[in-house]
């Protein structure tokens, strides 16, 4: 779905991007879950998407219009770069909360919005932390949102320099 934005002047300022950027993130955190617990490739698991997920009807739920290309930086970017970005994640968690310790549709989670963070200075932290929030919203009701608000929180401080919280002593 694309709304459109009217401009001060009462003109529609042409289609809103986020809501299908924001159907591209959780997409792709869905493509990162299914690589990680079924070990299927990346070629593969975009081929699905984008033929039969993006926009597409599936068991009788519709998935939003997606932005593909958002879709397809952020699953090739999060596996180009996990050696970058598994250490990253690390570093944000608490010494009693490994990676490894979490499931895997919040390592998907957080790996996606690390990712943004550190290779799309282009998109502001406040969007990328409230967008992953979400995600985590839609998927958790506990305190796993909490989590990811506090590690993107984190990482933004660490690798842009912005954050609201403050770095730990």
């Amino acid at each position: 779905m694309i709304v459109s934005e009217k401009s001060p002047a009462g003109k529609a300022a042409g289609p809103r991007q986020a809501n299908k950027r924001g159907a591209a993130r959780l997409a792709a955190v869905q493509a990162l879950y299914q690589m990680d617990v079924a070990g299927s490739g990346i070629l593969e698991i975009t081929a699905e998407y984008e033929q039969f997920r993006l926009g597409k009807e599936v068991d009788g739920a519709q998935y939003r219009e997606a932005d593909a290309q958002w879709f397809r930086a952020i699953l090739s970017g999060v596996v180009e770069n996990q050696k970058n970005v598994d250490p990253i994640i690390r570093q944000a968690l608490t010494d009693d909360w490994p990676l490894s310790r979490l499931d895997s549709t919040l390592r998907a989670i957080l790996r996606a919005g690390v990712y943004e963070l550190m290779q799309r200075g282009d998109v502001p932290v406040a969007v990328i932390v409230s967008e992953y929030v979400d995600i985590a919203k839609a998927f958790y009701e506990d305190d796993e949102p909490k989590l990811v608000n506090a590690v993107l929180d984190r990482v933004s401080r660490r690798v842009r320099g912005e954050g609201k919280g403050r770095d730990p002593a």
